[in-house]
């Protein structure tokens, strides 16, 4: 059996794909291809050689990456706690810049990261998820090389996005700094262990905890719930509008604007909660440099402008 023939049964039939991407990464050819399922992006069988690597079996933190042996290999040691894996250090901020702050989904902490990675030379470019790529209801990783190319790809993502299948592109001799959640930062770490090359050219990995992912039937439930009918394309969609902890926005094309705030179309997750939402070990994001989640404090909230819990 082959390896692409292995994952196809034993992890996505099974239904415990994460939709990294990771397998795709490894066809350095940049044929293998994600394709969009109602799960979220899954590998396309069709698009992958028949010699893919066995590395592309052992990545896959859908079957499981074992953590121990990740941390021994990355860390050179094991946690002396497995909630929040090795840290630095723990802080609650926000960017100084009040402009990327309001921009982004947690106190603009990586658009403003990544803008200085880049300002300071330590990267050529970084990896980031963007909403409205290829269309206002999907999100695709780009790679952006500007201050206003990482600043128009702030806000949060809450649909699964395949990250890792985008290494094939990187161009040889560049520095990359990479978004992505916990399960697409272990494997790209497991990657960088088996001396992947495009993988070794990421330089720093910045992502969020494991949040709560939805199915993208969930938009399509709540338009439906709204009264919009189904030839009403959606122009623009924002999962974090408007001042923290902000709120949902749809508009579409007859003019609607539909309105949600946080706290109510949280209602969604129980019936389009992703499994990888349920499945994640990795709450912090433990192979990430550095990683944030919303500081969900009442002092923090009653002084409004977006606060984060920042892990390095």
């Amino acid at each position: 059996m082959t390896v692409i023939d292995r994952l196809m049964k034993q992890v996505v039939k099974a239904g415990i794909c994460t939709g990294c991407g990771a397998c795709a990464g490894c066809d350095l050819t940049g044929r293998a291809r994600m394709i969009d399922s109602p799960r979220g992006p899954v590998p396309d069988p069709d698009t992958f050689p028949v010699d893919l690597p066995e590395t592309a079996w052992d990545v896959c933190p859908g079957k499981g990456i074992h953590y121990p042996a990740l941390y021994r290999t990355h860390y050179h040691r094991t946690p002396d706690h497995w909630l929040s894996g090795i840290t630095c250090s723990v802080h609650t901020g926000h960017a100084s810049d009040p402009a990327i702050r309001a921009e982004g989904a947690s106190g603009g902490i990586i658009t403003r990261v990544l803008i200085h990675l880049l300002e300071e030379g330590l990267v050529d470019a970084a990896i980031v998820v963007k909403q409205g790529v290829p269309e206002p209801l999907k999100a695709r990783a780009v790679i952006v090389s500007t201050v206003e190319e990482i600043r128009e790809a702030a806000q949060s993502v809450y649909i699964p996005v395949s990250v890792l299948d985008i290494l094939p592109r990187l161009e040889p001799g560049k520095r990359y700094a990479m978004t992505c959640l916990p399960d697409q930062s272990s494997a790209l770490r497991a990657l960088q262990a088996a001396g992947h090359e495009k993988a070794n050219q990421i330089a720093y990995v910045l992502g969020p905890y494991t949040g709560t992912a939805l199915y993208p039937a969930a938009i399509s439930g709540y338009l439906k719930s709204k009264g919009v009918a189904r030839d009403d394309a959606v122009t623009s969609l924002k999962w974090r509008a408007g001042e923290w902890p902000g709120y949902l926005e749809i508009k579409t094309a007859s003019g609607k604007v539909l309105r949600s705030q946080k706290i109510y179309y949280n209602f969604l997750i129980p019936f389009y909660v992703t499994q990888n939402s349920l499945q994640n070990m990795d709450f912090a994001n433990e192979f990430s440099d550095l990683a944030v989640g919303d500081a969900w404090s009442p002092v923090h909230e009653a002084r409004g402008g977006g606060y984060a819990v920042v892990v390095t």
